[in-house]
């Protein structure tokens, strides 16, 4: 998740579980574009000690085929195209997500990219601009190119993250497509993990903002699919992880107020599992000192009483 999943969170989850697999934030690629140094650092750097993907987004097919070239002489996993950012100033730009509505533009990225990268070659879409159908034109394009993993996201771009993620839908494209797919969408639980597994029959899962608001989440699914209970982290254990957040992420040469702000992006996603009604959320979202911001999260998580850590209208 851009300016949000860098390499100094990808550090802080290795404390409470890695992932199997990485994703960077996009590289933005256009005609004078060049490799973004901090975001090169998660794969010449990453520290999780898992495999990491580089990921691209852009529309101009020489500028995604040079940077895919660069990107292959560095530590990756694989090479991915971003078919699915839903972010307005994205996809006005035909780019991310706004790709979906050109899937001719699209065949001549997906073929331009394969000749290019000599490794494997990954896409991660949603499952139209405005229209679900838009998959049922897209998935023989992506197997057609031989793509080597598939990560759907289980909505369209307009959708955002508005309730009812399409789960099969995914189940389509597992179906259709021989090479892997990953499920996408509000896994934001172990219990919400294996539901979309078994919805869906995809081979993984992708997860960004449910592991934002719950560092713990990926021991918790290897737990729940082993047939272990996934242990819930106590409030005091949630508040010590907004602590390391805080040491993680936020730079100390900037001023107060601006850490407190920086952290305001990941408190959005973890303020939705805390408390009732969204008050710890609208409360936290308006301080503006480092000692208010802990003093409100002391407040709210100074028990040891066991956390969901799902926003609460999906609990």
């Amino acid at each position: 998740m851009q300016d949000v999943t860098d390499l100094d969170f990808w550090r802080l989850t290795t404390r409470y579980g890695p992932a199997d697999l990485y994703f960077t934030e996009y590289f933005r690629v256009h005609p004078d574009s060049r490799l973004d140094k901090p975001i090169l650092r998660s794969l010449t750097r990453n520290p999780t000690g898992r495999p990491a993907v580089a990921q691209m987004i852009g529309n101009d097919i020489p500028a995604l085929v040079r940077t895919a070239r660069e990107l292959s002489h560095h530590p990756v996993a694989a090479i991915d195209l971003n078919l699915g950012c839903p972010a307005p100033v994205v996809y006005r730009k035909c780019a991310g997500g706004g790709l979906l509505r050109d899937l001719p533009l699209v065949d001549r990225i997906l073929g331009a990219l394969r000749d290019a990268i000599p490794g494997r070659f990954t896409v991660k879409t949603r499952i139209g601009f405005d229209d679900p159908a838009t998959l049922d034109t897209l998935l023989p394009m992506l197997e057609r190119h031989g793509v080597d993993l598939v990560t759907v996201h289980g909505r369209t771009v307009t959708q955002m993250y508005r309730p009812g993620v399409r789960l099969d839908r995914i189940a389509d494209a597992v179906r259709a497509l021989p090479c892997p797919v990953l499920a996408n969408g509000d896994v934001d639980s172990a219990g919400a993990a294996a539901r979309c597994l078994s919805a869906t029959g995809a081979r993984g899962l992708m997860i960004g903002r449910g592991a934002i608001r719950n560092p713990w989440i990926f021991s918790q699914i290897r737990a729940r699919l082993a047939g272990e209970p996934a242990r819930k982290p106590r409030g005091r254990e949630v508040l010590a992880y907004i602590h390391d957040l805080y040491e993680t992420v936020c730079d100390p040469g900037v001023r107060e107020i601006s850490q407190v702000q920086r952290m305001k992006k990941y408190m959005g996603f973890l303020g939705q599992a805390i408390g009732q009604d969204n008050a710890f959320l609208h409360a936290i979202l308006r301080v503006r000192t480092r000692a208010d911001f802990f003093a409100l999260c002391a407040e709210h998580l100074d028990h040891s009483e066991p956390l969901e850590l799902s926003p609460a209208a999906e609990r």
